[in-house]
């Protein structure tokens, strides 16, 4: 986590996460965030796009072969699993209750998702582009 000044493009008590847009697993992320993130807390924006790049930029974050699930929250970046336990937090009753995985180890919930993360093309498989993903309401993609 690193504490940071407001991000770009965002408003300071925003969400967003940044996701590969040309990643099978990661684009069913997004769609399971797109139906469970009833309150719509959640913005979304590929690495891919110029916004996903400026915003991987104010984190530190470089803007090539990213492989990474990035949440950034009021000037601070998650990135991982952790990312990800922050996220299900937010979301509602059961989904909610697998934060319980952040009781494990840091180095072992990250270990488990870099292992995925390495092998994500090859398991789950890849799109030529950038994956055009339904967005639920005008403002859910920043790069929209």
């Amino acid at each position: 986590m690193t504490d940071r000044a407001a991000p770009p493009l965002i408003a300071f008590d925003e969400q967003v996460v940044l996701y590969d847009g040309t990643c099978k697993l990661c684009n069913g992320w997004v769609n399971f965030l797109l139906r469970y993130d009833k309150y719509r807390t959640v913005r979304l924006a590929a690495v891919q796009s110029e916004e996903g790049k400026a915003l991987l930029r104010w984190a530190g974050l470089s803007t090539e072969n990213i492989s990474t699930i990035v949440l950034i929250r009021r000037g601070q970046v998650w990135l991982r699993a952790e990312a990800i336990f922050r996220v299900m937090a937010g979301l509602p009753w059961p989904w909610r209750a697998l934060t319980l995985l952040r009781l494990l180890p840091a180095a072992l919930s990250n270990r488990c998702y870099d292992l995925i993360a390495r092998n994500r093309y090859r398991l789950f498989g890849r799109y030529d582009q950038v994956h055009a993903v339904r967005a639920d309401h005008p403002q859910r993609f920043l790069d929209r």
